[in-house]
């Protein structure tokens, strides 16, 4: 897999044409896919260096692409991209775990200065993953959690994909506060990750 893909979910020909100009210009490789099923099997296999999401496609929506790839841990920055953005969606998008919310139309260097800001971020937030897990001595349970947290996964979710009971989660998860020295996921996200975007569930933490 090229480190520069672009994995893209946009189903108008125009716009793809741009997109691929834009990207590829700006260094990047442009991976189109017609919906959302297609592009989360392959990011099963190969991670891109970020997503890019039209949020109203054919099928189903952007959105819930973008929900089902969190959930799944994918662990590159997904862009919203959207022609009628609103307020709501785009708090939503954020809340789904988005790095960011584009609006159409825009300019190639403000798409390209979002990618990377977002890369950056999430590039950002692995490095200091890394060194809290080795400096605070997590168990490989409690950095399997962490990783589900950056995630931005709900307890009931890494239950799931763990294999484990929502109140063992909770247990890890409170282990892992306490050796961050904070008192809420909120805290740690932010205090510690340095998070751009606190998932929904973290803030009610």
């Amino acid at each position: 897999m090229n480190t520069n893909d672009v994995f893209i979910l946009e189903d108008d020909l125009t716009m793809r044409m741009m997109l691929k100009a834009i990207l590829e210009k700006a260094g990047y490789r442009s991976v189109f896919f017609a919906d959302g099923e297609a592009l989360q099997i392959e990011a099963r296999q190969n991670s891109p260096v970020c997503i890019l999401l039209d949020v109203c496609v054919p099928g189903k929506s952007g959105l819930e692409t973008l929900s089902e790839l969190r959930d799944q841990g994918c662990p590159a920055p997904i862009l919203m991209i959207s022609g009628h953005g609103d307020i709501a969606t785009a708090v939503r998008s954020l809340r789904f775990g988005a790095a960011d919310f584009i609006e159409k139309p825009f300019r190639p260097d403000t798409l390209i200065e979002r990618i990377e800001t977002a890369c950056a971020g999430a590039r950002s937030a692995a490095s200091a993953a890394a060194h809290f897990k080795h400096a605070k001595r997590l168990t490989k349970r409690e950095r399997e959690v962490l990783d589900h947290m950056l995630a931005g996964l709900s307890t009931k979710l890494m239950a799931r994909q763990l294999g484990l009971s929502p109140r063992t989660v909770e247990d890890h998860r409170a282990n892992i506060l306490r050796k961050a020295g904070v008192k809420s996921s909120a805290q740690l996200l932010l205090g510690v990750f340095g998070a751009r975007h606190v998932p929904e569930f973290a803030a009610a933490a």
